[in-house]
């Protein structure tokens, strides 16, 4: 064993957070951004760093620079990293595969939105195009998450929102995307809450809101608009979560108007919901998906490729109403 190897090596003390931790900001070259997508402070992620640096008895990253740098040791690390993380979630997918043929897996990481609203119209496509021979693993998350899931090598391919702030995006010359589709996120309201004025504050009463709490992606995208609303729009915000399907719930049971993408609206049971605007107070989201330009995974090759050809035909591989994932 080299003394690479042996310096390197992973022990039972050593926590897989760290190594997500230091790839996330291997990847984006920005304490900051890794830190949001990572779902922590800046002060939590930068100890973590530095504990895994301690745990290594080496500096990893050059903190002098702008971007930071990744010093030779935390270059030859992050390779390490890597295959470690891909060990990890492969050993993930095998567990109950024992006495049958290994499958291969896909591992793919949906928004919330995306894996409660979409995700059951699109597995038949998937399923049919991979046959048996595939394990297909699926996580969702809010947008930071899979897109974190990514970059430090726990997903394969991540399906979301087009995320507003583009510092969120991966970094292009290392993650592909296309563009598969698009979303409208729009306010809606119980039957017995909707109706004319309650947006506009002619009821002489503000409107119940059911908000999104932070990190989601869609609180800014809601915030945005309602601040660029043709006209001011009383409202009082009652109950916040972070997924679209809570608070759809909640707009079921009428408790107030949620913003929710159409793809989660239509789940919501007949006639449940009604749609509170004819797109003044509504917004239109683009549906990407992201991967690694490296990975090679013939499946996901095939489906990357038709998605393309559709998008490029005017036939989207995915639309938001009898949609076609891939």
């Amino acid at each position: 064993m080299s003394s690479f190897e042996t310096r390197y090596g992973v022990c039972a003390f050593m926590d897989a957070r760290w190594l997500e931790d230091f790839l996330t900001v291997a990847e984006t070259g920005n304490f900051t951004r890794a830190a949001q997508l990572r779902n922590v402070s800046q002060a939590a992620f930068s100890r973590r760093i530095k504990t895994l640096e301690s745990w290594l008895r080496t500096q990893l990253i050059d903190r002098t620079t702008t971007p930071i740098r990744l010093t030779r040791d935390g270059q030859r690390f992050r390779e390490r990293a890597m295959e470690i993380m891909r060990q990890i979630g492969e050993a993930r997918l095998s567990i109950g595969e024992t006495g049958t043929v290994r499958r291969k897996p896909v591992r793919a990481a949906l928004v919330y939105s995306l894996a409660s609203g979409a995700l059951p119209q699109w597995w038949n496509d998937w399923a049919a195009e991979a046959g048996d021979d595939v394990l297909y693993s699926v996580i969702s998350g809010n947008a930071s998450d899979c897109l974190a899931a990514l970059m430090t090598g726990n997903a394969d391919l991540v399906v979301c929102h087009q995320p507003d702030t583009p510092g969120m995006c991966p970094p292009a010359e290392l993650y592909e995307q296309l563009a598969i589709g698009q979303d409208i996120l729009a306010p809606y309201a119980a039957p017995a809450l909707a109706g004319p004025g309650l947006l506009s504050g002619q009821r002489g009463e503000p409107a119940p809101l059911l908000m999104y709490a932070r990190p989601s992606s869609f609180a800014r995208a809601v915030e945005t608009i309602i601040a660029n609303a043709p006209h001011r729009m009383p409202g009082r915000v009652v109950f916040k979560a972070e997924t679209s399907a809570v608070l759809r719930a909640m707009a079921v049971a009428g408790h107030g108007v949620a913003w929710l993408p159409e793809c989660v609206a239509r789940e919501a049971p007949p006639g449940a919901l009604r749609r509170l605007d004819a797109g003044e107070w509504s917004a239109r989201l683009n549906i990407v998906a992201y991967r690694d330009r490296q990975a090679r995974i013939p499946l996901l090759d095939r489906l990357w490729s038709q998605s393309r050809s559709g998008r490029e035909n005017r036939a989207p591989a995915m639309a938001v109403a009898g949609s076609r994932a891939f």
